[in-house]
């Protein structure tokens, strides 16, 4: 099964956050097609290779939720993944929350 889905990142950083859009495979748990909003990682680089680097989240959206979750990010290789255990977890977090009937609107 070939199963992407768009995710937000969050790399927290001491002072600021860099954000990107990205795609994560839910049979490996590698998130492929980082595109950072307003950071230059040519110029800049890998993020979490930063000295003031703290650690990295991920978002999971649907119909107006969402599921907040771990990233590694490996600075050596410049490249983001979930691990097998949180990858477990997402899917069980996700499929509960995204099969919740909407919320009613007033």
């Amino acid at each position: 099964m070939d199963l992407k889905l768009p995710i937000s990142i969050v790399d927290e950083l001491s002072e600021d956050e860099v954000r990107a859009e990205g795609e994560l495979d839910l049979a490996s748990g590698e998130i492929r097609n980082v595109r950072y909003q307003a950071y230059d990682s040519t110029a800049d680089g890998f993020p979490a290779a930063r000295e003031d680097y703290e650690f990295t989240v991920g978002i999971l959206h649907s119909g107006g939720r969402e599921v907040e979750f771990r990233i590694e990010a490996d600075a050596l290789r410049g490249r983001y993944s979930v691990t097998p255990s949180e990858l477990l977890e997402l899917k069980g977090r996700a499929a509960k929350l995204f099969s919740q009937r909407p919320p009613k609107l007033h």
